[in-house]
């Protein structure tokens, strides 16, 4: 289901985007409306990958760290 939500913008602002979503064949509505589906997708994305990282980070079996290789071992050829 969708809902109307009211925006308030100032005049040049409001030129701009209607200007932009002209050039995208798009209504100043719908213009808005897709930005701000993709900012709360990315958000969502973000969060889960972050979830999921802490997560790993929690694992037993991750380690840190660990052993320093030496300076030859590191060069050897």
């Amino acid at each position: 289901m969708k809902q109307n939500i009211t925006l308030s913008l100032d005049e040049q602002t409001l030129q701009h985007a209607r200007l932009l979503a002209a050039k995208r064949k798009l209504s100043v509505s719908r213009l808005l409306a897709e930005d701000l589906a993709q900012q709360v997708a990315q958000d969502c994305r973000y969060e889960q990958a972050k979830r999921q990282a802490i997560a790993w980070l929690g694992e037993p079996g991750l380690e840190l760290g660990g052993v320093y290789l030496s300076r030859e071992a590191a060069h050897e050829r």
